[in-house]
């Protein structure tokens, strides 16, 4: 395999990576599991192709922040609505909201139905005719990935350490107290909700821009279930489990289509990956960054006691 392989699949890692951190934001840190968190996803990927002139190459400067804000504006005219119903009602309200979306660009010529729309030239930065950054090669679009990535999670780092964030926390234990004492949970759940959407978009820009083609699956229920999967499975108790989680998933998809190990096994990848799914999360119930603590707990019963040892000796 190639150099060019492997820098791909690293930005396809560290994409999902945002995707999931912003998901994070609301199931971990907030306790709203949403299955409609593909929407935020594919709006913003179909406006910065919408956006980008289509024999040249479009403006990052613009082009980002505008797609990113649509992707806002879609959370803030779904939220109000969809946080006024909780537990299972949430998810199914979300993923509504979620297809609604999805037949607004499957079904009409505005995304340009089932075939999808290409994006043929990559922005770029310009201010003015001055070009300052080019990502039209894989490197150069790698470090701008890594630059997202690392924006990404140091503002929800920053974000659960302030007092907002410990309202969010204080709302995923106990929303009832939260409002006994004073707080508007209601308006620290929809700031979350806009600001989890708003990286949800800058991930679904970076994925248009990586492979300048973008159709509906983007926005279909399936994406929001994997990116959902992806939190669980690293573990919802900490920010960078879901980066964890993704690299994790993407990682065990390219294992299992590897013909150079499965041999012609691995066109039933799905079966091998699901089955190892399972194993997973039945398993490691905390996610992968719980399995360093479970493997030491593990040991520390093996090994015997004081006591049990001083009888066998004597």
């Amino acid at each position: 395999m190639t150099t060019a392989y492997y820098t791909t699949l690293i930005i396809k890692v560290m994409i999902y990576s945002i995707f999931a951190l912003s998901l994070q934001l609301l199931v971990g840190c907030t306790g709203l599991i949403s299955l409609g968190h593909a929407a935020f996803f594919g709006v913003s990927a179909y406006a910065v192709t919408l956006l980008s002139p289509e024999f040249a190459a479009g403006n990052l400067l613009w082009l980002v922040p505008v797609a990113v804000i649509s992707a806002m504006v879609y959370a803030l005219i779904t939220g109000p609505l969809a946080l006024k119903t909780k537990g299972v009602y949430f998810i199914m309200v979300t993923l509504a909201f979620a297809q609604m979306a999805y037949y607004v660009f499957h079904d009409t010529k505005l995304g340009g139905g089932t075939d999808g729309i290409y994006l043929n030239t990559r922005p770029e930065l310009r201010i003015g005719d001055a070009v300052l950054l080019d990502i039209s090669s894989n490197y150069s679009f790698y470090v701008f990935t890594l630059g997202c990535l690392i924006f990404t999670w140091g503002f929800l780092t920053i974000l659960m350490r302030s007092r907002f964030g410990a309202a969010l926390t204080g709302i995923h234990v106990n929303e009832q107290r939260m409002r006994a004492v004073g707080y508007s949970t209601f308006g620290y759940k929809l700031t979350a909700y806009i600001v989890a959407a708003g990286f949800g978009g800058l991930a679904g820009v970076l994925y248009a821009i990586k492979d300048g083609y973008v159709n509906p699956e983007l926005l279909s229920w399936e994406q929001s279930g994997i990116v959902l999967f992806m939190v669980i499975l690293g573990g919802t108790s900490r920010l960078w489990g879901a980066m964890i989680g993704a690299a994790g998933l993407i990682f065990l998809q390219e294992l299992f289509q590897s013909e150079a190990i499965f041999g012609a096994f691995a066109v039933h990848w799905h079966l091998t990956f699901g089955l190892t799914v399972i194993a997973l999360v039945a398993l490691m119930p905390t996610g992968l960054i719980g399995l360093p603590k479970q493997l030491s707990k593990r040991r520390g019963k093996k090994k015997p006691s004081p006591t049990v040892r001083s009888a066998t000796v004597h």
